[in-house]
């Protein structure tokens, strides 16, 4: 499968400025791997030292929550669309 992944703004800095990467991959884990190998930096951005994904990274495949679709177990089809939302903390105190 080809999935289209849209790297945020906040994590563009560990893909040189690449803002958009095609992968193939059939789930969350092997996209994760994908990403891993084509950005290293990235990976401690997306996985917890258990190998989970991230508690404050959001995934959303065609605009839904993976974690409606199944989470891991989601197969991906051709041609999805996935998003990267890692939550970000702030304001003012």
């Amino acid at each position: 499968m080809t999935v289209t992944v849209q790297i945020p703004t906040a994590l563009r800095r560990l893909t040189a400025g690449t803002g958009r990467v095609q992968c193939s991959a059939a789930n969350l884990e092997e996209l994760f791997s994908a990403l891993d190998e084509q950005f290293p930096d990235l990976k401690a951005h997306l996985r917890d030292e258990a190998g989970e994904i991230r508690r404050f990274l959001n995934v959303y495949v065609n605009e839904e929550d993976i974690r409606f679709l199944g989470g891991n177990t989601y197969f991906f089809q051709d041609g999805d669309e996935v998003l990267l939302v890692p939550s970000i903390a702030g304001g003012v105190s």
